[in-house]
């Protein structure tokens, strides 16, 4: 069974910034694509941002321009960076492989001032 780890969630203000990790314990190479999720309290889960194994990226509109996922496959490890941060991206942050339905237990972010 694969395990996906997320780290870096936390509180930040509006305008800020934060990088989220999530580390595999496969090679990410083989998962083929990539993505990250979040999900607001009595909400369903959004897909937030995707790359595949060519590398391509793929964002919702509500982050276009803020976040950027980005891998590194020696370290197994996917990232995303949240820039310009605002009270609305509130929520917990999962990783998956969702051709695999592979998910991680997710990391709260909040952004309060």
């Amino acid at each position: 069974q694969v395990q996906l780890v997320e780290s870096g969630g936390g509180l930040v203000q509006p305008g800020g910034s934060l990088r989220l990790s999530c580390t595999a314990s496969t090679n990410i190479f083989s998962l083929n694509i990539l993505a990250w999720y979040r999900q607001r309290p009595g909400n369903a889960r959004l897909l937030v941002a995707t790359i595949n194994d060519g590398g391509v990226t793929d964002y919702a509109d509500s982050v276009t321009g803020r976040f950027t996922i980005s891998r590194d496959i020696m370290q197994n490890t996917l990232y995303l960076q949240m820039s310009s941060l605002k009270p609305e991206d509130t929520a917990v942050y999962y990783c998956g492989a969702p051709l695999q339905h592979y998910f991680g237990q997710g990391t709260q972010v909040t952004v309060s001032s």
